[in-house]
């Protein structure tokens, strides 16, 4: 086979094989998205299921690399804890010695009908989990057939003459042979198939037993190089944590190992005679012994690497939490005062989507719904780290007051993010559908949002005010501004009906959108008073049916 075709073939399977680890990734985050951290959890309780699992998935895809390229996506997106993510890679390098030792049960022939489920799958109408999917299964097709391909092409060249002779020299030197057999693993992608390959090597008698287990310690080392370089993303440090700490755990292991490699072939040799049979034995045992040696420390030797790898701070996030510090939380006062100026953020970012979706209605071009819907991002982040942060504090150490106020901060952050889904989901499609259809609201039209969403500007900062001094009477205004709204509403329906009725169809588009516009706000409103005011007014006596006590505001 020529050469340069051998090497060709060799490249085009590796690009197989991470463009099938993407696919995999890329798939399962569609499909689950937000709760994959949650599905990941429950499914991985412990580092003991957390490492049975990775031996299940290794297993199944024949690859410790394809296993640790996606964990370190993973872990990188922030859906994966690092103690787990060690604790499966620990399993999937023990998954790869079940492959070779159940080499006779060839999963490869799986991917054609992976390949077809998957398009099958992915053909599907409409959106759904089944069929985001099926690239799933297309990429776990893509990733056999590569791995398969590459095991092929390294076969024709096991009696090669110019392999021999590298092979003798390597006979020579275990250092060598544990470095050429990190680079062998590094370029192609799959410790199974070096270690294959070391096997077939040491039956035929190119390389004693001796170079044939340095060779499977190097192809150990070099299966944890690949996610180094491809799963790690260099600006994020915290990024690297999973793929390194994969690393070093071979980097120990195989040192340790190519000390006592001497009385370690002595010993393997005379309990299994058969070369080949004793090198799968051998990489078996080494990866029992690293997974039994590393799971009972790995939360000492997560919290090592987290300080190696720090978090990285993007200054410029507009979703970094500014108050939310994790050496307050064994102080609970402290800890809900954070959250509680952290929440008020949410407010300000509120009150920023308001103008921006009031300036795309009333004649901007599409830049305000743009920065609005990244603000919703950024409030449904922020949300979900405050709500983190009150679930970690200790729950031993609270009062009945303290719980009292984390239920307001909840109540109050859930109700503005909620407001700013009202914006993101229906508002901003008003803003659209003004631009795209060349709707213009009348000066009257234009008069009457400016005063609304002035007024639910007003009683958005009224929130903010009162869930911070905790004021009845100012709860029983904002309360009453439910009953308000809900006339501008009325006043808006009858006027629309008005212009339907008098034949103004241009006229009523626009009207009919003015009014969409004022039910949205009256709904932004609403979870203002439900964030707020309702709180306040259920903890004493003074909330009636109606949830608004507008007797004395009357006279």
């Amino acid at each position: 086979m020529d050469i340069s075709f051998t090497f060709l073939s060799l490249a085009s399977s590796v690009a197989l094989l991470l463009w099938g680890t993407h696919m995999v990734q890329k798939s399962v985050e569609q499909a689950f998205g937000p709760r994959l951290r949650d599905l990941l959890g429950t499914a991985l309780k412990t580092r003991v299921h957390a490492f049975l699992a990775g031996i299940g998935v290794t297993a199944l895809l024949q690859s410790s690399t394809a296993t640790g390229l996606m964990v370190a996506g993973f872990t990188a997106a922030g859906v994966v804890e690092l103690v787990p993510a060690l604790a499966v890679m620990l399993g999937a390098n023990v998954g790869t010695t079940l492959v070779v030792q159940l080499l006779s049960f060839d999963i490869s022939a799986l991917a054609p009908a992976l390949i077809l489920v998957g398009v099958i799958m992915a053909r599907r109408r409409g959106a759904g989990t089944v069929r985001e999917l099926g690239p799933a299964l297309i990429g776990l097709g893509l990733m056999l057939v590569a791995l398969r391909h590459m095991i092929e092409i390294f076969t024709p060249f096991e009696d090669a003459p110019g392999l021999r002779l590298v092979m003798g020299a390597v006979a020579t030197s275990p250092l060598i042979a544990l470095i050429i057999g990190a680079l062998l693993t590094w370029i192609a992608h799959s410790s199974v198939a070096i270690v294959l390959l070391a096997m077939s090597l040491a039956v035929k008698g190119v390389v004693p037993p001796e170079a044939g287990f340095a060779l499977v310690i190097g192809a150990n080392i070099g299966s944890a190089l690949n996610p180094v370089i491809e799963g790690s993303n260099a600006l994020d440090p915290a990024s690297r944590r999973m793929p390194f700490g994969n690393l070093f755990n071979r980097l120990v292991g195989g040192a340790l190992a190519l000390l006592a490699i001497e009385p370690m072939t002595r010993a393997m040799v005379w309990l299994q005679p058969d070369s080949g049979r004793a090198i799968a034995d051998f990489h078996t045992l080494f990866n029992v012994v690293m997974a039994l040696a590393f799971l009972p420390f790995l939360s000492f030797y997560a919290a090592l690497l987290k300080r190696l790898f720090p978090d990285k701070v993007n200054e410029s996030d507009p979703a970094r939490t500014l108050y939310l510090s994790s050496a307050a939380l064994e102080m609970p006062v402290i800890a809900i005062g954070n959250a509680a100026r952290e929440a008020l953020r949410l407010a300000d970012i509120l009150e920023t989507m308001l103008h921006d979706v009031k300036l795309a209605l009333q004649g901007g071009r599409g830049e305000p719904v743009a920065e609005a819907s990244q603000l919703d991002d950024v409030m449904d982040r922020l949300n979900s780290a405050i709500k983190a942060y009150l679930l970690a504090i200790p729950r031993s150490a609270l009062t009945e007051a303290d719980d009292r106020r984390i239920a307001e901060i909840l109540a109050f952050a859930t109700n503005m993010e909620q407001a700013g889904d009202v914006i993101d989901a229906s508002m901003l499609a008003l803003a659209a559908k003004r631009l795209k259809r060349g709707l213009t609201l009348s000066p009257e039209g234009n008069q009457e949002l400016d005063a609304i969403f002035g007024r639910v500007i007003m009683n958005l900062r009224a929130a903010a005010a009162l869930f911070v001094n905790d004021d009845p009477r100012a709860a029983h205004m904002l309360a009453a501004e439910k009953a308000v709204f809900r006339d501008i509403e009325t006043k808006a329906t009858e006027d629309h009906m008005e212009r339907l009725r008098a034949g103004q169809s241009g006229t009523a588009e626009a009207a009919g959108l003015h009014l969409e516009v004022v039910r949205d706000l009256k709904r932004i409103n609403a979870h203002l008073i439900s964030g707020t005011a309702y709180p306040v007014l259920e903890r004493g006596t003074a909330l009636l049916a109606n949830r608004v006590i507008n007797s004395n505001l009357k006279e």
